[in-house]
């Protein structure tokens, strides 16, 4: 295979033209670097490099006008838009740059189209006068104020842009307007040169123009790279653009039209594979590289063409390690690296101007890599520590000045983070400079280890001296939003640049880097509907219409220009491999590429198709399974010293691997931060609240003067432990509020139970609150002390029979505290562990003589109070409707032979913890 560029040198060699003289034009940079390259293998001695230009360099050339960035754009057509707009009327910054930028597109276009600007927007505002939606003769303001944008347009437009033609500056659109009206003058400047134009396709208008008067004063020579496949096809678009050229420029009526190749009909492997997302692809293109490099030795033959950015960093860490030589076109998006997610946090938080910053936000910031490393200290990290505080205490909103009370080092590192930035662009600019110079002195003590995140540094601090720079000098923005909208907007356009030797190993770029160069294997990516080709984007107040009319590229030409790029990448190919995504996507994706299925209707090439997808061994279940060792013995003997409770052998029932990790183990849940009240903290408040109450009246009985006094103390009973169990979170708005409602509900609801119940003539004595029970238990085949402990919500005497009682925040239903069969209590946890709590409680205390038989023993559901005292009962049958509540010394019986079997399985060295399948 022959590339393209160096056929086009040999051509020029045979017409025996001085490549010292020729000024070559070219669509990109990137081809400058290989047409040096090739040049140098067709010269036997040294000359001077010719003069190399891409088409924008040699347009701003011919203009005389500096390109300036689209930033500066902004601010310069708002201080036009200021200039021509009442005081009254004016947007702001913020507000006018979601549109300007549009504007600033359109404005484009239609320069670099040459379309007349007194044409174009006089019949956008007659279309505008046409089709304003208020059928009144009189417009409303909403209307009118509509219509005035579309009237003045056209005096933005002359008066931006004779202001910048004035500073010898413009954007693109502008500058191509220019150069084709100084055609005239640049040609008869230069009338000895020579240019050479290669591998073109879409042209603008103002593109056209400069081309053709070139080469109609035979000062220029022009090469398409145009396959018989696509030009001669009178429906294919990859020729769409130069089947237009052929037919409509006047030099190629006389003159051939070079050149028409034939070598897209040549055999080739092309494969078609569909994998599951982004990653997928980045893997799987190691994957064929790594086979490629066991038979391919000369890796500058192998194109990797990447049609969405974001796939660069995978790709990257999926390259085989013995491919030590690659060359990336593409940069590294700004927006892509690990810092951008720091800076884009800073401003999430502080764009509001909060008072308050929330919690999540504080422990994103304080964790984030680059943060986290500036809090190190000999003995601790500070940034640790002030995380373990905010989640111990509860803390969900914070200030700077609680931040800094938490820990007293690094103050100033807390006052760059979390110093109220006052809605002030120009705070904010100095607050993040002064970050990355914190960050960068910390980094500074290892720069061969952080050489990248210097890099990345580096990258930032110019982003922020330009964003300083246009504050300064324009003084627009007024507020943190405007800020960020101009912060994101650099941000995309900005990358890290890679170091590379261009012209030897794996070469790996994006579509548009792809142009006139051409490679033996190429592997391209996202090949999917939204992507190659992006599809149906008009993002433009320039109807479609309109576009048509005056020849203004739409969404069609776009698709045409893609289809360029896709087929002639194939043009010379010999293996290509074309991956897509396979997976449905909200936005994109999913869809293979109308390129692929052309492929195959096309019937030239036979396209292999094949699904593919990552190799998921597949994970047996298995079930943890903890041996009980020597030292698991030794602390659960321990462990039965210290006694077990209810709740700890319910747990067991549940779960023996939970219990493990809990009670051998002492493996405690993660601390969070509870941001809403959670079910856990609500019960502990019922509980605490009704202790409080009650405690006091353990011996006596219950009177209405008790309970009415108990109702006025509600509130405040509530509040005292809400504020003690749930530290320093509030709730005194949002859920919590609601929360802190439903406890004093359910505390009230239950009194007012209670004094009904008393009016109703029954006699209640309090016999004790939240008592501690604590008893020993033989175990036949258990050498060591055995214990039992619990606390009893609150025992009474109800008409003279005792009952013991255990509050439950949560629902309880009465199928839930009855048993039929005495095994099933320690085995089933969902149905009988209410019924082997309550049942524990009852033997423990008729173990230490503090009740006498028969008794009542049983649950009250706050959340399900109106069943009242649901009763522990034993059933004889599931569907049997009489059942026994009360207990006696026999239930009592039938549950410790129940309780000893638990226990004495949780202590046999010979049955493990085994992991239970949950729901």
């Amino acid at each position: 295979m022959i590339p393209f560029i160096k056929t086009v040198l040999q051509d020029l060699h045979i017409k025996n033209l001085n490549f010292e003289e020729l000024h070559f034009i070219l669509p990109s940079k990137r081809a400058g670097v290989f047409l040096k390259h090739h040049l140098s293998t067709l010269i036997d001695q040294p000359i001077f490099t010719p003069h190399i230009l891409s088409i924008e360099e040699f347009v701003e050339e011919i203009s005389g006008l500096q390109n300036i960035p689209n930033t500066d754009l902004l601010f310069r057509l708002y201080e036009t838009y200021k200039q021509l707009t009442q005081d009254t009327e004016q947007e702001t910054f913020e507000s006018f740059s979601k549109w300007a930028q549009i504007l600033l597109q359109d404005f484009n276009e239609i320069d670099r189209y040459l379309i007349p600007q007194e044409h174009i927007f006089d019949y956008l505002n007659a279309i505008k006068e046409l089709n304003h939606w208020s059928l009144e003769t009189n417009p409303t303001e909403l209307v009118a104020n509509h219509l005035k944008f579309w009237k003045q347009l056209k005096t933005y437009y002359s008066v931006f842009t004779k202001n910048l033609i004035e500073s010898k500056q413009a954007y693109q659109g502008l500058i191509y307007r220019e150069a084709a009206n100084n055609l005239e003058s640049y040609i008869k400047n230069n009338n000895n040169k020579t240019h050479v134009f290669l591998g073109f396709n879409a042209l603008n208008t103002a593109e056209s123009q400069i081309i053709q008067g070139l080469l109609q004063n035979k000062t220029a020579h022009i090469y398409w790279d145009i396959d018989k496949a696509f030009i001669d096809d009178n429906i294919h678009d990859a020729g769409w653009f130069t089947r237009q050229h052929r037919k409509q420029w006047d030099y190629f009526t006389t003159k051939p039209f070079n050149w028409v190749t034939s070598h897209y009909s040549k055999t080739k492997n092309i494969q078609a594979i569909g994998i599951p997302k982004l990653v997928g692809q980045a893997k799987y293109i190691g994957q064929i590289l790594e086979e490629l490099t066991q038979n391919e030795t000369n890796l500058s033959k192998i194109a990797v063409v990447l049609g969405e950015e974001q796939l660069l960093l995978p790709v990257l860490n999926s390259i085989p390690k013995d491919i030590t030589k690659l060359n990336v076109t593409m940069g590294l998006a700004l927006q892509f690296v690990p810092l951008a997610s720091l800076f884009e946090l800073l401003f999430a938080t502080h764009k509001n101007n909060p008072k308050h910053f929330y919690f999540k936000d504080v422990i994103n910031i304080l964790s984030h890599p680059m943060i986290y490393s500036l809090f190190e200290t000999e003995e601790k990290n500070i940034s640790s520590a002030i995380v373990s505080y905010i989640q111990k205490n509860n803390l969900v909103y914070l200030t700077a000045s609680d931040l800094k009370q938490i820990e007293t080092l690094h103050l100033d590192i807390i006052d760059l983070l979390f110093e109220s930035w006052n809605n002030n662009p120009k705070i904010a600019l100095q607050q993040c400079t002064d970050l990355i110079f914190k960050m960068k002195s910390n980094l500074d003590t290892d720069k061969v280890k952080h050489s990248l995140e210097l890099e990345f540094l580096y990258r930032f601090n110019i982003l922020f001296n330009q964003l300083t720079e246009l504050n300064n000098n324009y003084q627009y923005l007024n507020s943190i939003t405007a800020l960020q909208a101009i912060y994101k907007e650099l941000l995309s356009s900005e990358t890290v640049d890679f170091k590379g030797e261009p012209l030897e190993g794996l070469q790996i770029m994006g579509m548009l880097e792809s142009r006139v160069l051409d490679f033996e294997t190429v592997i391209i990516s996202s090949v999917n509907e939204g992507i190659l080709p992006s599809g149906k984007t008009n993002n433009s107040f320039i109807p479609f219409d309109v576009k048509i009319e005056n020849n203004l590229p739409t969404f069609k030409d776009k698709d045409a220009v893609y289809t360029y790029h896709f087929y002639r990448l194939l043009q010379r190919a010999k293996n290509v491999y074309i991956l897509y995504n396979t997976e449905l996507d909200a936005l994109k994706g999913g869809e293979k590429s109308r390129f692929i299925t052309q492929l195959d209707i096309e019937g030239i090439h036979n396209v292999q198709h094949k699904i593919v997808s990552p190799e998921v061994p597949t994970i047996a279940q298995n079930l943890q399974e903890i041996i009980k060792t020597a030292s698991v013995t030794e602390q659960l003997k321990v462990l039965s010293n210290k006694g077990y409770s209810p709740s700890s052998l319910t747990n067991y029932i549940r779960n023996p691997i939970d219990f493990y990790y809990d009670k051998v183990l002492g493996i405690k849940e993660f601390e969070e931060v509870e941001e809403n009240i959670a079910a856990n903290t609500l019960g502990s408040v019922i509980h605490n609240s009704l202790e409080d109450f009650y405690k006091p009246l353990e011996g006596t009985l219950l009177t209405l003067e008790h309970l009415k006094m108990f109702k006025s103390k509600v509130k405040e009973m509530v509040t005292k432990h809400f504020e003690t169990l749930y530290n320093k979170g509030g709730f005194s708005n949002g859920k919590n509020l609601i929360i802190f409602e439903i406890a004093q509900r359910y505390i009230t609801n239950f009194l007012n139970q209670e004094i009904e119940s008393i009016k109703q003539g029954n006699e209640i004595k309090i016999l004790s609150i939240e008592a501690d029970e604590y008893i020993d238990i033989k175990i036949d085949g258990l050498d060591f002390p055995i214990k039992l402990k619990g606390k009893v919500d609150r025992v009474d005497s109800f008409n003279g029979l005792t009952r013991v009682i255990d509050y439950k925040s949560g629902k309880v239903t009465q199928n839930k505290v009855e048993v039929v069969d005495w095994e099933d209590l320690i085995t089933d946890y969902d149905k009988y562990s209410k019924s082997f709590q309550v049942l524990c409680y009852a033997y423990m205390m008729k173990q230490q003589n503090r009740i006498e038989l028969p008794i009542e023993a049983g649950i009250i559901s706050f959340k399900n109070l109106n069943e009242g005292f649901l009763k522990f009962g034993k059933k004889a049958s599931t569907n049997s409707r009489s059942k026994d509540q009360l207990i006696t010394q026999e239930t009592l019986n039938n549950f410790e032979i129940e309780l000893k079997k638990l226990i004495t399985e949780i202590c046999n060295p010979e049955i493990n913890f085994i992991e239970k399948e949950l729901d």
